[in-house]
């Protein structure tokens, strides 16, 4: 049975060229890369910094504006822990429609440092009001100034795009810090952090046909500068403990290539995304896209979120769907397994809907072709929901 894989926004497949280099990773460079005493830490701790150079040059920042984490949900919380801890923020703007990692750290840090935060509007696409955002920041920077803005540059659920340059001047206007999910966005689209003014960025290799475990946030300089460096040699002391050298590797090398042949993938997906909806229209006429996700200029090319029309609500149709060897996902992963809708899906949607269709998020990826698509409808029509 042919296995076709369409929840790449969840995680991606690894390049074998980034398996490869990994092994060989482990393999002859197990050295500790804070042991400078000898060969072995000195060539661990040179890939390390290799790897750092290379994402920098890649997304045109500065090395030392790259820090490794664990992946991005510990990439966002650290944006926070240190934007409250070093820039004595006091207010957060963001929206009820992030990833659930950004809005647990900020409900998790808001409690325990008395930071007051504000949820931007949005409508029933999902477009964050930008109004909403310039009325808040006049509000609260007439008697503080000490505000962070956290939006992510593509929704995880539906693929909006954000207006980033938008908040961008809003923040540069009221002189605020501006935060942003990159997570779906890095390694999908061009980037340039030397036109581009946002303080802080997260990613996370598995989306970009990298290793799990692993990924970065961007801190830019004059703000690194604010931060009280401690002594340790690991990250720089903004992130403790011994680096994860294959995993960095891994994400240097899966960055490297993902954007070796960027405008070639970002064509391919995009026709297949195109097709898809074609097909979709065509099958299910009473069909209901979420957010912005059928346009293909205003959302990601490797996300589509509808509505699926059916007699009862049953969580068994994506186990049915699997079992025919297809493989979808209703929203996130991040909280799928708890069997609910997402959260995003849940806020954007009218509740009439969600008592009658089922939400399907499917990603595409560089290594899906049309005929995964064919293989996709065709099973949504056999499919039976009693």
């Amino acid at each position: 049975m042919k296995k076709v894989y369409l929840d790449n926004a969840a995680s991606t497949p690894v390049r074998n060229e980034v398996i490869k280099i990994m092994m060989d990773t482990l393999k002859y460079t197990f050295g500790n890369p804070s042991s400078l005493q000898h060969s072995y830490g000195r060539k661990a701790r040179s890939l390390i910094e290799e790897s750092r150079m290379n994402i920098a040059n890649i997304i045109n920042s500065d090395p030392n504006e790259i820090i490794f984490t664990s992946g991005g949900t510990e990439a966002n919380e650290l944006v926070f822990k240190f934007s409250i801890q070093y820039l004595n923020i006091k207010h957060i703007f963001t929206s009820k429609i992030e990833h659930i990692s950004v809005l647990n750290s900020i409900n998790s840090l808001s409690k325990k440092n008395n930071i007051s935060v504000n949820f931007i509007h949005f409508d029933k696409n999902g477009i964050i009001d930008l109004n909403h955002i310039d009325y808040l920041m006049k509000k609260f920077s007439s008697y503080s100034n000490n505000i962070l803005v956290s939006l992510m540059y593509v929704n995880n659920e539906i693929g909006n795009i954000l207006n980033v340059q938008s908040v961008i001047d809003l923040c540069n206007k009221y002189n605020s810090y501006f935060h942003s999910d990159a997570i779906q966005f890095i390694g999908n689209f061009p980037i340039n952090m030397k036109k581009l003014k946002i303080d802080f960025i997260t990613a996370s290799a598995h989306k970009f046909y990298g290793p799990k475990g692993i990924g970065f946030v961007f801190i830019r300089k004059n703000i690194l500068n604010k931060i009280i460096i401690g002594n340790n040699q690991q990250e720089y002391g903004i992130r403790l403990g011994t680096e994860n050298i294959s995993g960095i590797v891994g994400a240097s090398t899966a960055l490297q290539l993902s954007y070796h042949n960027l405008k070639n993938h970002i064509k391919k997906i995009k026709e297949l995304k195109s097709y898809c909806i074609l097909q979709l229209e065509k099958f299910i006429p009473s069909i209901i896209f979420n957010g912005l996700s059928r346009d293909l200029n205003r959302s990601s090319h490797s996300i589509l979120n509808f509505l699926y029309p059916t007699s009862k609500i049953d969580y068994l149709f994506y186990f049915q769907l699997d079992l025919m060897g297809i493989s979808i996902s209703k929203g996130s992963s991040c909280k799928s397994y708890k069997n609910k809708t997402s959260h995003v899906i849940q806020l954007i949607t009218d509740k009439i809907f969600l008592k009658k269709m089922m939400p399907i998020r499917i990603s595409f990826g560089i290594f899906n072709e049309k005929k995964d698509i064919d293989l996709f409808i065709k099973a949504l029509k056999e499919i039976k929901i009693k």
